[in-house]
């Protein structure tokens, strides 16, 4: 049953908006009443794209309450996603917005300040949280098949060519990829973490100006260890886009490549007291989720959880940990110390 209805400001009409404008013209308990953008031309050309009859606007405050919006969704690039969140929340609306909630963890804080000082909340696009197999994996490790997990692993190797602004950039795999396997491990584990040493650097090859590969080292609250190997100027034997994953635990380990259904090996049943190796047997990991999968899946989830009351589950205050874990790790590198976080 409805019970509430959302007055949406789109603010930022890039290219990313697109997705999220989609999404929200299919639910029947949401309608674009604004669009803001700094370039009217954006804005305009958003509009007339999915013929939408709402107003147009450069200012943010100014839109909200024109359109009496209720909610915000910040698609702008970061360094702006401070001004626009606090923004709205000041002005009485929710806000989903896109990652990173932050340009630093001083303004990630404050945020979170204002959200527990307005009553309202940031929700954080982290959409590689909602995909059937992560789920399944996450479930495993939950119902303790192989046991406490002490070292999980992620290894991403892809060798993309955007051109623009990412070749330019001075930590483009951490600061622009990395977080959502950062935010993958903790959503896995059910961890935050602790502490950070990282080593970045450029191999050969790259076609980046700045650092497109990163060895980092997390020590989690859950008393494990997260190893992070990536690069973005990897050529050839590519992984997913979800990375490589390897969690060792007590009893066995769990395996997933990031495109199809994870699995665990486990020590099997019986006395093997003696054996050098301990015979193994394969345990397939429960399938219990069916929601909608990537960005549509993260949005049903915060619309979920204004309709509950509740926070979701990228809420803004446990999404910074996430963050943490990006601005750690740049700090790390450039420190050459570890960083407790």
């Amino acid at each position: 049953m409805q019970t509430q209805s959302y007055r949406v400001v789109v603010a930022g009409c890039g290219g990313m908006s697109h997705a999220w404008v989609k999404e929200v013209m299919k639910r029947p308990d949401a309608e674009i009443v604004a669009l803001v953008d700094l370039y009217a031309e954006n804005a305009q050309k958003i509009k007339d794209t999915y013929q939408l009859s709402c107003g147009l606007y450069t200012d943010l405050e100014h839109a909200i309450t024109a359109s009496k919006a209720n909610l915000v969704l910040d698609v702008t690039i970061p360094d702006s996603h401070f001004h626009v969140s606090t923004t709205a929340m000041k002005q009485g609306c929710y806000v989903f917005g896109e990652k990173p909630m932050a340009a630093s963890m001083e303004q990630a804080r404050e945020i979170i300040q204002v959200a527990e000082a307005t009553g309202r909340t940031l929700a954080v696009m982290q959409n590689r949280r909602y995909d059937p197999n992560i789920r399944s994996l996450r479930e495993l490790i939950r119902q303790g098949t192989i046991g406490k997990p002490g070292m999980i692993n992620a290894d991403f190797f892809l060798g993309p060519h955007f051109g623009g602004f990412r070749d330019v950039m001075e930590s483009p795999l951490i600061l622009d990829m990395a977080i959502h396997t950062f935010d993958q491990a903790r959503f896995i584990l059910g961890a935050d973490p602790v502490s950070v040493y990282c080593h970045e650097f450029n191999p050969p090859g790259s076609w980046y100006q700045g650092n497109a590969s990163a060895i980092c080292i997390y020590e989690m609250s859950d008393g494990s260890v997260f190893c992070y190997r990536g690069s973005w100027c990897a050529e050839g034997a590519a992984t997913s886009w979800e990375a490589d994953w390897r969690i060792t635990g007590e009893k066995g380990t769990a395996i997933w490549d990031g495109a199809g259904a994870p699995y665990a090996e486990v020590v099997s049943p019986g006395n093997q007291e003696g054996q050098f190796m301990r015979e193994m047997v394969r345990v397939e990991a429960p399938f219990l989720w069916d929601g909608n999968t990537g960005h549509a899946g993260c949005l049903d989830e915060m619309f979920l959880a204004l309709e509950h009351g509740r926070r979701a589950e990228t809420d803004c205050r446990d999404n910074i940990h996430s963050m943490a874990m990006v601005l750690g790790a740049i700090e790390s590198a450039k420190s050459g110390q570890k960083i407790f976080l």
